[in-house]
């Protein structure tokens, strides 16, 4: 089985799968970080979004063998104490009814707001378009990407 080194949350992580092992299951089975989610396995849903090189990219249709060389970012990784604008503005907001898939909701807000800080309503539509909250908390969402928006200390 071949070996891979991962940069994952500023760490580094030798692991051991095979080359066609979805990110996804190498981040939560090997590695042990746990906050990004299992959705759907076919990169639709985006609970399992985590930032490659900083953007965002669905990590269940992710080889591992393509992660190499650049630096990825999980849930746990953005902040150690919940204290990112983003998650920040997600508590504030009470955005979660159900939470399954607010780790990749958070990740996919997280890198709109890295490229463009002040979005409209239409660009968060269409930045977070491919992130399912089954739940139906949009509203609340976009609210929280707003609030994050005016924060000023955005990572």
């Amino acid at each position: 089985m071949p070996k891979y080194t991962l940069s994952i949350n500023g760490k580094k992580h030798t692991v051991e799968a095979d080359a066609q092992m979805p990110l996804l299951w190498v981040i939560r089975d090997l590695v042990g970080l746990t906050g990004t989610k299992y959705g759907c396995g076919i990169a639709q849903c985006g609970a399992c979004t985590v930032h490659f090189n900083g953007a965002p990219i669905r990590s269940c249709s992710f080889p591992v063998s393509a992660a190499t060389g650049q630096p990825i970012t999980t849930i746990e990784g953005i902040s150690k104490d919940n204290s990112h604008p983003v998650q920040k503005a997600w508590i504030a907001e009470q955005v979660p009814q159900c939470g399954y898939c607010q780790s990749g909701q958070i990740m996919s807000a997280v890198a709109l707001l890295k490229t463009n800080p002040h979005p409209t309503d239409a660009e968060i539509d269409a930045a977070m378009q491919g992130n399912i909250c089954r739940c139906g908390t949009y509203q609340r969402i976009r609210k929280a990407i707003k609030s994050a928006a005016g924060a000023t200390s955005l990572k």
